[in-house]
């Protein structure tokens, strides 16, 4: 199922489908929780790109309630982005656009958020040109 996302020119270690999902999952919610208002409509956002990302519908709950348990547990994004740095850039580019939609779901960046965004950029080996452009295209969707 992740065959088509992960990086085939990768030497480095590669996650299994489940810890990937849940590395996903995690991060998701700390951008969603970042600004301190978790709402459905990043919920649904999470739970529709988990689900995209070929996330099986009936264990959909069960994994955000892991991912948010982790997210509670962890002090560091570098915990969520570590497996993600792995895969492709299609997969990448689809966790940016869910993240961005998070943001943009209230209709506002705070600084917490676009710091958390700069960061990941560089973390996910992304060119800010194309973090930029995806930006632009949520922040239309969302106002």
């Amino acid at each position: 199922m992740f065959k088509f996302f992960k990086n085939k020119n990768s030497s480095e270690k590669t996650v299994n489908d489940d810890e990937l999902l849940s590395k996903t999952a995690s991060l998701l919610i700390h951008a969603a929780k970042i600004d301190e208002k978790y709402t459905d409509t990043e919920k649904k956002i999470i739970k529709q790109t988990l689900l995209e990302l070929g996330t099986n519908q009936s264990k959909i709950d069960q994994l955000i309630l892991t991912a948010e348990n982790n997210e509670q547990k962890s002090n560091q994004i570098l915990d969520f982005t570590k497996e993600i740095k792995n895969t492709d850039e299609k997969f990448k580019i689809k966790i940016i656009e869910s993240l961005w939609g998070i943001i943009y779901s209230n209709k506002d960046a705070d600084m917490y958020e676009t710091n958390l965004m700069r960061r990941l950029s560089g973390l996910l080996y992304l060119d800010n040109k194309v973090v930029g452009d995806i930006k632009e295209k949520m922040k239309k969707k969302f106002s």
